[in-house]
């Protein structure tokens, strides 16, 4: 890793790019050519990833053949492992090096097995790309054998910009789905100048500053968590001292709802580039109705089944449904039944190559909740 004065320089342009309004393709190449300059790497895994069950949407990546692809996917999906995007995106530490986990035995892990040993690679630096509590893709990072384990300072370098790029995903997913055509209720798009004067808005937009304005909660124009955001993201441009913090804040309705907004540049041609602000109404994402609705599942057993998914115990799932263990098990029988398993671990599988893997293929677009857009209810 270069040193420290050159790391500090990328980490910002990261950061700057992670907020610049790019679709989510662009943002991740030009990540990885910056993030190539400081962290030497042979093979890279950067897809993004559906928060309501924690599974693979779609990749941006090199250095896999189609063969090796399919193989990753069944280990990810039907083996026991170590650093498991899904346990990642539920820990505390989200950001992990295979060397770590297996104290250097990489023989231990399926995925070096059956995968990257094969191919010469050996340690591989994960991360899981959360905000707010979801996570919306991963950073997987492979070496060489030859050129030895990803550094602790390698592996911090990555953490300190796993919440940013979390961020930048997401951006990228409301900016491309901001329709004027949507309920009001949906995410809404705010154009503004650099002087903060507003350019144009879509109807969303307008009915949530109408509702946070019966609140009391303007400041001028606009309520000051906007402009707060928008300021944030200037900062960040400019590469002002301390301009790390998030372009994002929280506020308040008069009816009590929370509202999240996000500054980014949305980019145009012939015109100066206006900063795109998006709100969108903070609500639990749910797992895809069209999963629970393809197998015929009730209303508590999609419940239990999204619990399965991202990786929950059965005690897990009990406390955080208000049920018993024995409920649990009783509505996994019925679950294991109804798909045609016989085990959480085949049943995580299926899911993932019914539902996700043949839009993965085929390179299907993203709605703005992390959901295949057009997937067919």
């Amino acid at each position: 890793m270069e040193g420290r004065h050159g790391a500090d320089r990328v980490r910002r342009e990261i950061v700057r790019s992670c907020h610049a309004g790019w679709d989510s393709t662009r943002l991740r190449k030009e990540v990885l050519r910056r993030l190539r300059s400081v962290i030497p790497f042979d093979a890279v895994c950067f897809p993004t990833s559906d928060p309501a069950t924690l599974m693979i949407t779609g990749n941006v990546g090199e250095g896999l053949t189609p063969d090796a692809a399919r193989r990753f996917f069944r280990v990810e999906y039907s083996e026991e492992d170590f650093n498991k995007f899904s346990k990642l995106a539920r820990s505390r530490r989200v950001v992990r090096t295979l060397s770590d986990a297996t104290a250097g035995r990489y023989d231990r892990s399926a995925r070096w097995r059956e995968v990257f040993g094969p191919l010469g690679l050996n340690d591989d630096l994960r991360a899981a790309l959360v905000a707010d509590g979801s996570c919306w893709g991963y950073l997987a990072l492979h070496r060489q054998a030859t050129k030895g384990p990803f550094s602790d300072q390698e592996t911090r370098f990555v953490a300190h910009l796993a919440a940013h790029l979390a961020e930048g995903l997401r951006k990228s997913l409301l900016i491309e789905n901001v329709d004027v055509e949507q309920g009001q209720e949906g995410p809404g798009l705010v154009l503004l100048d650099n002087q903060f004067q507003v350019c144009a808005m879509t109807p969303a937009a307008s009915y949530w500053l109408t509702e946070v304005g019966r609140s009391g909660q303007d400041v001028g124009e606009l309520p000051s968590p906007i402009l707060a955001a928008a300021s944030s993201l200037q900062a960040l441009e400019r590469g002002a001292p301390d301009s790390s913090a998030m372009p994002r804040s929280r506020l308040r309705t008069a009816s009590g709802r929370w509202l999240v907004v996000h500054a980014s540049r949305l980019r145009e041609e012939d015109r100066e580039d206006r900063i795109a602000v998006i709100i969108e109404l903070a609500q639990p994402l749910e797992i895809a109705p069209l999963i629970a609705a393809a197998y015929g599942l009730s209303d508590r057993e999609r419940q239990v089944l999204q619990q399965v998914v991202i990786g929950l115990s059965t005690a897990a799932i009990a406390e955080a449904l208000y049920i018993s263990a024995n409920t649990v098990q009783d509505h996994l029988k019925a679950i294991f039944d109804k798909v045609g398993v016989r085990s959480r671990r085949e049943l995580v599988a299926q899911i993932f190559t019914q539902q996700y893997l043949p839009r993965i293929w085929d390179q299907a677009k993203l709605g703005a909740d992390g959901w295949f857009a057009r997937a067919e209810s």
